[in-house]
């Protein structure tokens, strides 16, 4: 399985190379098959299309998340943190291509609308995880903590993907420690890391920020907004 995962990858890698060469329309399956060195056939029997490929790695991330939350964990919320830490441990190492990954689904309307698909595929297992081992836990509790989950990494992975300083790892579990805090599950997460809550060096642990959005804000607007005004804070 770790090969067939590595054979994936490097065939998404060098259709990444050729998008970003040649542009998505300009790129067809046969000159991804060749770079690659495969046969036309052999390619549509590992990829159903030419957009599938680029999101190749996505279907084992999901497997490795899934066998993860299939782990005993003593505390349910932290393992779906700890469960998007996989998926952004993956993508940062990476490196560049990372980044020119992000700039080819950018500037292609429907790599970024099979990209919003493979985010919600991500969200439903961490809502269905915490609905099997939550007791008594309500099903939009479910979704509003999954939802957050997922924005608050995609946040952290967007910026990790456009290049821009301090966001890594770190940042990103110092922020899902916050999103913990937040919903009132967090037991072991400490003072209020960087990057998020009030936590910046030198701020107090009991300092509080209150946050007001119209129930219609998107998960990911919320973020983004939180994330911009922290760091104008800072």
């Amino acid at each position: 399985m770790i090969e067939q995962a590595r054979f994936r990858q490097e065939v998404a890698a060098a259709a990444v190379r050729l998008y970003a060469e040649h542009g998505y329309e300009g790129t067809s399956a046969d000159q991804i098959a060749a770079a690659a060195g495969l046969s036309r056939s052999t390619f549509f029997r590992q990829f159903r299309s030419k957009e599938d490929v680029v999101f190749a790695d996505h279907d084992t991330l999901l497997e490795q998340a899934q066998a993860f939350l299939a782990e005993p964990h003593e505390d349910p919320w932290k393992a779906v943190c700890r469960a998007a830490e996989l998926v952004f441990a993956h993508f940062e190492g990476l490196g560049d291509l990372a980044q020119l990954r992000y700039q080819v689904v950018n500037r292609e309307p429907g790599l970024r609308d099979k990209e919003l698909v493979t985010t919600f595929r991500y969200e439903r297992l961490f809502q269905r995880y915490l609905r099997d081992t939550v007791p008594g836990i309500a099903a939009l509790d479910a979704v509003r903590f999954a939802s957050t989950v997922i924005a608050t990494h995609n946040y952290c992975l967007r910026g990790l993907m456009r290049g821009e300083a301090g966001f890594d790892a770190a940042r990103l579990r110092d922020e899902l420690d916050a999103v913990r805090r937040l919903y009132g599950v967090a037991h072991d997460a400490g003072p209020v890391a960087s990057g998020a809550g009030s936590g910046r060096p030198g701020s107090s642990p009991d300092d509080i920020v209150v946050a007001v959005f119209p129930r219609s804000a998107m998960p990911e607007d919320i973020a983004r907004r939180i994330g911009e005004t922290l760091e104008r804070r800072g």
